[in-house]
This record gives C-alpha cells, structure tokens and sequence, in this order.
C-alpha cells in the first residue's frame, strides 16, 4: 500500500499478488472496499491494484477539476506497469472507458460493469433524483444524504441484500465529501467517450445486473453495439453492484474471461 503524489492531492492505492497486472477501480460513493470479494483472490492469477479516486476513501480530494484518467496514467508509471487489465463499476467503467481510448497501448483487457460513459445524456427523472439528493445534503447534510442515494431504485437491489447492505451504508458514510459542493468536477476527453467507443481496441467485457437502471441498461447496450472486440453479459437478479451482490458468479466470469 502508498500514496503516490498528484498535483496538490495523494492518491491512495493496496497491492496484491504477481504476475500480469490487473486494476480495478471503484464506483462513485465509494472506494476500494467494494473489491474486497475480488482483491485476494484474483491476486492468486494476478498482481491486483486497487485504488480510491480522488475524494473517495482515503485519497485527497482535488481543489481544480481534474483528469481521472489520467490520475490512472500517473499511478500505472509510478509503478512501472506498461499494460494492464481494467475493471471497473459504474464510475470506474466510465473512468476505464476513457483511458481505452487515450491510452490505447496500455489496456490489455477491459471488464465494464454497469458502466457508466462520457457523453450519455440521462433522462431528466434520472437528473432530478441525483439533484434532490444533492438538495438534501445541502439542507440536511450529507449522512441524510446517503441514507436518500441508498434508497435510489440504483441501489435497492445491493440493500435488499442482508450480507452486503450493512457494508454498502458503511462504505458509503464514510465517503460523505462526495457529496460536498466543494466536489471538484471531472474532466472528461474531447470529444466524449460515446462518440468514440469504436477506438477502443481491446478485448472487452460487458457485465450488467439485469436489476440495474434502466438507463445503465441502455448504456451497456451502446457499448456492445460500438465497442469493436465486445461480450455482454446480464447477471440474472443482479442490480448495480454486480460484484458485491453475486460475488461468486461475478468472479467466475471474470476471471475466466482474463485468463483465456
């Protein structure tokens, strides 16, 4: 484990294991934690790092807007890992998308899980639960916040789960800056990610819950249309957190589809 200096930030980051490296990256509201059902066991076939965005567990947030992606360049070289395998959930898949495309040469194989992707313009129910939750956090503060986002048709299917809910509201209080003002915004590639999936050249998989929004659906739809070398996947009962709700069908897939 470290930190590895970024600007005015540190990025926090656990490795695990040897061989080909694999990173995965979290979704928003969270951090790292979501990977434990993954971390040490994939870390048996691979060296495995995990880290937390900027803002999210025990990463700094940043005071200006900023590149995630590219947040994900500086960390690869701090390490000196040319290429790599990506997985990443919801924020994470739309941060893995957009190192694909500008960093071509260093994405061995790509896992998106209910993916999000620059550019795609949600319906306007979707914007206005997002903007009532803010409301809220600024009203009422953001632990009211969280317990509002955890009510979100997103993530009712992961809290309908006794062995994971517990977890989810934990790892989600203790990422209460998400939802300050004060959230620096992402600078996203230009042109967006959706009009260039078609450059990604890796091998990629696509894993959604066949729970998840309807909006996230459409989403991993697009990316199985565009995305060159691509397999979809619809976990059945699943949700949002594909990962934490059916860990062990989610690391079958996974695993067999990185290893062969």
């Amino acid at each position: 484990m470290g930190y590895l200096k970024i600007e005015e930030c540190e990025l926090y980051f656990e490795i695990e294991g040897s061989g080909h490296p694999l990173v995965f990256i979290h979704g928003g509201n969270m951090d790292r934690r979501m990977w434990d059902e993954q971390f040490f066991l994939f870390a048996e076939y691979f060296r495995v790092i995990r880290y937390d965005v900027r803002g999210f567990g025990k990463s700094a947030p940043s005071r200006e807007p900023y590149s995630p992606g590219e947040d994900l360049y500086f960390l690869l070289n701090h390490l000196n890992i040319p290429k790599t395998h990506i997985v990443g959930l919801s924020l994470g898949g739309t941060i893995a998308i957009e190192f694909a495309i500008s960093h071509v040469e260093m994405v061995d194989k790509l896992v998106l899980v209910g993916s999000g992707v620059g550019g795609f313009q949600f319906a306007e129910e979707g914007i206005r639960r997002q903007m009532e939750i803010m409301k809220v956090a600024q009203e009422e503060g953001a632990k009211r916040a969280v317990e509002l986002w955890l009510q979100d048709p997103m993530m009712v299917p992961a809290m309908e789960n006794p062995h994971i809910s517990a977890k989810i509201r934990r790892i989600c209080l203790e990422n209460l800056y998400a939802y300050s003002p004060d959230f620096a915004p992402l600078k996203s590639i230009k042109p967006p990610a959706i009009h260039r999936l078609k450059e990604i050249q890796s091998p990629t998989l696509v894993i959604v819950g066949e729970r998840d929004d309807p909006e996230i659906l459409t989403i991993a739809d697009i990316l199985e249309r565009e995305i060159p070398e691509v397999k979809k996947l619809i976990t059945p009962g699943a949700g949002h957190i594909v990962n934490m709700e059916k860990p062990g069908e989610f690391n079958k897939i996974v695993l067999d589809f990185l290893r062969n």
